[in-house]
């Protein structure tokens, strides 16, 4: 792949909307369907999430190559993040990083979170 190649796909992947970036972080987690996706993203953000508004973007994760569809029965699709989601993840993470961190105090505060998250 050619530098180019990575670059446009990169700055594709940065393009991502806020709400495709944490339905990304979400199944960084596990892979899920789509209700359990749905609750993840009402809990943080305090309100309901409808499904015209969820399984768009989920399709547009698939189409992109981020997010992997399959069928757990006949009604009910399972999503897992790829290894290109992963990586979509993995650069927000340490774009915000590179911004937050900037000092001793920052640094310590990030490992702190990390241990609680162990």
């Amino acid at each position: 792949m050619s530098e180019a190649q990575t670059l446009t796909e990169t700055s594709t992947a940065r393009n991502l909307t806020a709400f495709q970036k944490n339905i990304l972080t979400i199944l960084s987690e596990e892979a899920m369907y789509g209700l359990a996706i749905k609750r993840e993203l009402e809990d943080y953000y305090g309100e309901e999430v409808n499904h015209g508004r969820l399984y768009p973007n989920l399709d547009t994760l698939v189409e992109k190559g981020y997010v992997e569809k399959s069928e757990l029965d006949k009604r009910t699709n399972q999503y897992e993040l790829t290894d290109e989601g992963l990586a979509v993840v993995v650069d927000v993470l340490q774009w915000t990083l590179s911004k937050f961190v900037n000092d001793d105090e920052r640094a310590e505060q990030i490992r702190e979170l990390v241990a609680d998250n162990e």
